[in-house]
């Protein structure tokens, strides 16, 4: 059976435009690729000989800055595709926030069919484009925001994209950590918590068992990531 044609997740990837003839051709070359959480999936300077595309599970991608320090720069999920590079190296660190399932696809053979391809290759491109309204969004967040506007923007993303994918927006779930979400938002871990406490205090959210937020006032949710 070709993997790709009987992919449940195909529609929210890079491989959703192609006809069955393509996606065979495209199963010759990938590789499925199964990661526990906390694994490294190529690391920041590594040669970028393979890109990937999600289809379970939630990988962080992060830069390490010259005084060790962290940044976050994105949070990827199922459908999500990752590891393109302008010059020969990962400009950045992929982790694994949970276990996940990726499609690894080799850099010079994915190069060639996306050459015969165009209907992929403009469908990464529009992919790359909503990446770099991510990027936007977070310059935002990390630039003019408060703690608490930065929190709930957050948990509204998480919800919105979720709902994207045809899932449950709520309650929302957040599988990484304080310090992931911290690292993402140019925070402290300590006023992380310290907002979720306070949330939880005034009745917008409740903690839920596994990892997950319930959203108890949506519209004091949107009010507060607005500043209003």
């Amino acid at each position: 059976m070709n993997p790709c044609g009987a992919c449940p997740v195909r529609s929210l990837t890079v491989c959703a435009a192609l006809e069955p003839e393509e996606l065979r051709r495209l199963a010759d070359i990938l590789q499925n690729v199964r990661i526990d959480s906390g694994h490294t999936l190529f690391a920041e300077g590594d040669a970028a000989d393979a890109l990937y595309n999600v289809t379970s599970g939630t990988v962080k991608l992060y830069k390490l800055l010259p005084d060790g320090r962290r940044q976050i720069t994105g949070f990827l999920v199922t459908g999500d595709f990752l590891g393109l590079a302008v010059n020969d190296s990962y400009a950045y660190t992929a982790e694994t926030v949970t276990s996940a399932s990726l499609c690894r696809f080799p850099r010079k053979k994915i190069d060639a069919l996306l050459e015969e391809f165009p209907k992929m290759q403009r469908r990464l491109f529009s992919m790359a484009s909503n990446e770099l309204a991510a990027a936007q969004d977070q310059m935002l967040l990390l630039g003019r925001k408060t703690a608490k506007e930065k929190i709930c923007s957050f948990l509204l993303m998480l919800s919105q994209r979720a709902a994207r994918r045809g899932h449950k927006e709520n309650p929302v779930f957040v599988p990484m950590s304080r310090a992931d979400i911290a690292d993402y938002l140019g925070l402290t871990t300590e006023t992380v918590s310290r907002t979720f406490t306070q949330l939880k205090t005034a009745g917008v959210i409740s903690l839920q068992e596994g990892n997950k937020v319930l959203i108890a006032d949506i519209d004091a949710m949107y009010d507060l990531a607005e500043g209003a």
